[in-house]
């Protein structure tokens, strides 16, 4: 059966350059389900290549370096970002492709885009291409090509290499449970390895085992995604919602019986169907019907919160909203949006979140683009706006106007219909915007 994805080489030899690159000269091809993201013109040859002339040594040296980020680290909009995910920065004179690739922690996304028609350069990449595949097969794939170039350095007598020397303390970091802790969060922070300080260090690891991983492997990843704002301690966002968040009483919240709870969490698996699922599990159990707009005493009744959460005007002052689940059956639930199709939306995430994620006391809804969050935002979509029943009412028609009917017949934003429709490839990409084309892309 073949791979997923495929690093290949064809050693070539090379007149000039330091010992690594005359040893590792190759023709490298990067095929992801069966499309070749490398494909270009060789406009010397004036043919075809899957596979451009490049340098494996300076490639492995790239993934070697940035594999934490490349690992763990999900899309974001800092100015950084692009370095450690984009082969096209890296360098050296080699014209590399422009192939993006991050994470949401259990998938990886790659995507190619073409060079221009207009392009003069020796070699011009031709494919818009994407794919998306379990982050354990990006991982085998990497440690497999990695491990060709050094063994093909070994062979060429280069055996002090830089690369050499950073696979090895990468191997010892990633066997150290506790250090292999501290990169994850670093990665997920947008940080490369010993970036982080001991004071954020202390903020994000102090209340670990109370709070949970999960819930701070979430807050790191939403500062790493908004680098521009003040770092957002878990303890101090547990404060707030305590001081000022609304009561819940978690143990009397919902939840799924064996009967009803779907199987989650398969690395293969779209996180919005794993979200879609959950909450038609819900609906069914809980007798909402298929059509039926929940109301907000209902959706307030699920998680156990006074209504009071929908209807007021407090809002976190971190732009995460969050449950705090305290000890003895006490807890708070802090919101972000002012507006009450925000509200509703941020609560059954929340939920969905309660539902799946058992383990720690603190269950953030951040901005990032990890699976996590978007497992909460397909079960808050399909809870408040169940998709057979949007298409049930729209009829074929997919008009702004039609669509804005129908979130405000389910009480939801005109954004969250849009996000269904194109999930479920009724409409293109093209009709979201950057943000949400983003969260849903990585899906």
């Amino acid at each position: 059966m073949s791979r997923r994805f495929q690093i290949t080489t064809e050693w070539e030899s090379l007149g000039e350059g330091s010992a690594e690159e005359r040893s590792c000269f190759a023709a490298i091809g990067i095929r992801a389900n069966e499309i070749w993201f490398t494909e270009g013109r060789d406009a010397l040859a004036n043919r075809l290549r899957n596979a451009p002339f490049l340098s494996g040594y300076q490639l492995a040296e790239w993934f070697a370096w940035n594999w934490w980020r490349l690992r763990w680290e999900p899309r974001s909009s800092s100015n950084d970002w692009d370095l450690s995910h984009c082969m096209a920065n890296i360098g050296g004179g080699y014209i590399w492709p422009n192939i993006t690739i991050f994470s949401d922690g259990r998938r990886t996304a790659l995507i190619s885009r073409a060079g221009q028609d207009r392009d003069s350069s020796p070699f011009r990449y031709i494919n818009d291409s994407a794919a998306i595949l379990p982050s354990s097969d990006f991982e085998t794939e990497i440690d497999t090509f990695v491990t060709q170039v050094l063994e093909r350095l070994d062979a060429c007598g280069v055996r002090e290499s830089n690369l050499h020397t950073l696979w090895e303390e990468l191997a010892r970091e990633r066997a150290d449970s506790d250090i292999a802790r501290v990169r994850k969060v670093e990665a997920l922070l947008g940080l490369q390895p010993d970036e982080l300080d001991d004071g954020t260090r202390e903020a994000f690891f102090v209340r670990e085992q109370e709070f949970g991983e999960g819930a701070i492997d979430e807050l790191a990843a939403d500062q790493g995604s908004n680098r521009n704002s003040a770092v957002v301690r878990p303890d101090a966002l547990a404060a707030e919602a305590k001081n000022v968040g609304y009561r819940t009483r978690p143990d009397d919240a919902v939840r799924l019986s064996s009967t009803h709870e779907p199987t989650l969490g398969l690395s293969s698996t779209p996180a919005w169907h794993v979200g879609e699922r959950l909450a038609k599990a819900l609906r069914a159990q809980e007798r909402l019907g298929d059509d039926t707009a929940i109301t907000d005493k209902t959706l307030a009744q699920l998680i156990s919160v006074d209504q009071a959460a929908l209807d007021g005007s407090t809002i976190t002052s971190s732009g995460i909203s969050c449950l705090f689940a305290e000890e003895k059956n006490e807890g708070r639930v802090l919101l972000r949006s002012k507006w009450k199709t925000g509200r509703r939306f941020e609560l059954a995430r929340l939920l969905g979140d309660f539902l799946v994620e058992g383990d720690g006391t603190l269950h953030p809804a951040t901005r990032a683009y990890t699976y996590r969050q978007k497992v909460q935002r397909s079960f808050a979509a399909e809870l408040l706006s169940p998709f057979g029943a949007v298409m049930n009412h729209l009829q074929g028609d997919f008009s702004a106007e039609a669509q804005a009917d129908v979130a405000n017949h389910f009480k939801v934003s005109e954004l969250t219909i849009r996000t269904q429709l194109v999930n479920h490839r009724i409409l293109d990409r093209d009709y979201l915007d950057n943000d949400a084309e983003t969260w849903q892309f990585a899906a």
